[in-house]
C-alpha cells in the first residue's frame, strides 16, 4: 500500500500529491536488493518477488523500476551481472553483489539503525500527543 493510499484509508484526502509522501524509498529498495543478492545470486524476477519480505506491496514492485535500480547499482559497481543461457529457455540476466556492494550494504545498515532510533523517538513523541490517528484503519 503506497503512502497516498494509506493516507486515503486514514481519511486524509489530499489534492494532488500527498504532502506526507516525502520519504524516498528508492535507495531503501536498492539496499534491500543488495541484501537479497548477498543472500543469493539471482535473476530480476526472483528479486521482485523477494522484495515483499521487506514490506513492499506487490503494487510497488514494478519490473521497470527494479531493473532500473539493478542497472544503477551495476553502474555504481555494487552489483555485476552476466547472461545465463544454460537453462534451455531464453537468456536471463543473473545478478550478484560485489565487494563494493557489500561495503555499501554494511554502511546502509549502520545508517538505517541510526535512523530507526530517530524514527522510534519521533513515534514515541507522536503517540504521546496523538493517540487516535495511529489507531485508525490498520495503521501501524
Amino acid at each position: 500500500m503506497g503512502v497516498l493510499t494509506l493516507c486515503q484509508d486514514l481519511g486524509n484526502q489530499h489534492k494532488g500529491s500527498c504532502r506526507c509522501a516525502g520519504m524516498q524509498m528508492g535507495r531503501f529498495m536498492q539496499t534491500c536488493l543488495l541484501l537479497l543478492l548477498h543472500r543469493q545470486t539471482n535473476h530480476g524476477y526472483e528479486l521482485m518477488q523477494q522484495l515483499e519480505e521487506f514490506g513492499f506491496a506487490s503494487s510497488e514492485i514494478d519490473p521497470g523500476t527494479i531493473y532500473r535500480h539493478l542497472r544503477k547499482l551495476e553502474e555504481e559497481g555494487q552489483v555485476r551481472s552476466r547472461w545465463e543461457t544454460e537453462q534451455g529457455g531464453p537468456a536471463k540476466r543473473l545478478y550478484e553483489i560485489t565487494a563494493e556492494g557489500e561495503e555499501i550494504l554494511h554502511a546502509w545498515a549502520v545508517t538505517i539503525n541510526f535512523n530507526r532510533q530517530r524514527l522510534e523517538k519521533f513515534l514515541e513523541q507522536y503517540q504521546s500527543q496523538f493517540q487516535e490517528p495511529m489507531n485508525r484503519k490498520g495503521a501501524p
